[in-house]
């Protein structure tokens, strides 16, 4: 009884018994096409942030979260940079690389990153050691001119632990008959997989000391990598160890060394929610349907309420507030359904397997062993807000036409 008149008659409309059943058949289509699309939205946004975070997680495992390397020329006073680095709180591990382009060729020629490391410190800057499957990281000593190879790219060479492999390097160096190309011989030591194609397939690792004596660098390096506490601040913390440093480095992060995939990453999950907004949208316009339906139906009851001296403005009301009701209702129910499925969307893929004798997910094409999920709070924000707003503006056309209802046509025939 303390409710505002247009509220409680929306209320009752939404809870009475009405006349013509197919509109309330209408009304419940209109909660379920919301219900589902938020649903479907809320579970595929999530999945598509799993895989995200997996991807960028793999990867960030073995990359350095921000690297200051030598502009033009290789960094010599590195020891001097690993200082300074350290000295920020910010940072939490520092460690110098040499890294070059060459074929690496052994039963069979393939193109990689060749990587020098301190094996002692790349633990600082990376997980490197826990991914080692074969061999050990420590087994890189200085002058053992071991090479440590990814599991792919150990397969493409056609070669395992134990077998040579010829790293050639796209630097020349000058002999009495000319230029000739650096070349070396290393023995595979050990093999790695970190689960991104990109390490496993393009990277090979020897100890640092080795590859300045093979490249003749002295105590020179490529740069050092670092490893954050927080990742976001990786360029803010690569700048101001650059600038400390007082001399010409480059600095890049891993959003810049990463930032096509990134921004393919971002652009797909932002299609895919706009394309999955359709069944939001779907949902809406039948809600639209059953409040044009409703209006029709209620032609009499409106006009009983004009002449009771209900005005226009109160009548649209009515009708926006059962409309907006039956928006809500399918919202909460899809945001609740979508929380749980994607909470239990692993044993769902899992029973799924099952039940089918089929493996929905192989672990030799996507590196994973589970379905990954993100349920990000901002995303479910977002959907809901999206899902009620739809259902808002799916009210207003037929709430006008409502409030446009002239009393005495409408009750001439009754």
């Amino acid at each position: 009884m303390y409710k505002p008149v247009p509220v409680a008659i929306g209320l009752r409309y939404l809870r009475a018994k009405r006349r013509n059943g197919f509109i309330s058949f209408i009304s419940l289509a209109s909660i379920l096409g919301i219900a589902l699309g938020v649903t479907a939205l809320i579970t595929t946004l999530a999945v598509m942030s799993g895989f995200q975070k997996e991807i960028r997680d793999r990867m960030l495992g073995m990359a350095a979260h921000a690297t200051v390397s030598g502009y033009g020329e290789p960094l010599q006073d590195w020891r001097h940079a690993v200082q300074v680095s350290l000295k920020d709180a910010r940072v939490a591990g520092v460690a110098p690389y040499i890294e070059k382009e060459a074929l690496i060729s052994g039963a069979n020629n393939q193109p990689a990153m060749v990587r020098g490391v301190l094996p002692a410190e790349e633990a600082k800057v990376s997980v490197l050691a826990d991914k080692m499957v074969q061999g050990k990281l420590s087994e890189l000593t200085p002058g053992s001119f071991n090479i440590v190879l990814g599991r792919e790219l150990a397969l493409w060479l056609g070669v395992r632990v134990g077998d040579d492999v010829i790293v050639t390097l796209a630097e020349f160096r000058s002999t009495p008959v000319g230029g000739v190309q650096t070349m070396k011989r290393f023995r595979v030591s050990g093999i790695f997989e970190a689960g991104y194609n990109e390490f496993d397939k393009g990277l090979a690792v020897v100890n640092l000391e080795d590859l300045q004596r093979v490249l003749r660098m002295g105590q020179g390096v490529t740069g050092v990598r670092l490893r954050m506490h927080d990742m976001d601040l990786a360029f803010d913390v690569a700048r101001d160890l650059a600038l400390a440093l007082k001399g010409p480095y480059r600095v890049s992060d891993w959003t810049q060394d990463n930032a096509n995939l990134f921004r393919a990453l971002k652009m797909e999950k932002t299609v895919m929610a706009i394309l999955l907004s359709l069944l939001v949208a779907m949902g809406a316009f039948n809600l639209v349907s059953s409040q044009v339906m409703l209006v029709t139906d209620k032609q009499a009851d409106i006009a009983i309420l004009r002449t009771l001296g209900l005005t226009p403005g109160k009548v649209m009301q009515v009708f926006m507030v059962q409309g907006s009701l039956i928006g809500l209702i399918g919202t909460v129910s899809g945001v609740v359904g979508g929380i749980l499925l994607t909470l239990n969307l692993d044993a769902i893929l899992h029973g799924i397997e099952l039940l089918l004798h089929v493996k929905l997910l192989p672990e030799d094409v996507y590196y994973i062993t589970g379905l990954p999920t993100d349920l990000q709070a901002s995303d479910v924000v977002t959907i809901a807000c999206v899902a009620l707003g739809m259902a808002f503006l799916a009210t207003l056309y037929p709430a006008w036409r409502a409030a446009r209802t002239a009393p005495a046509e409408a009750l001439r025939y009754e």
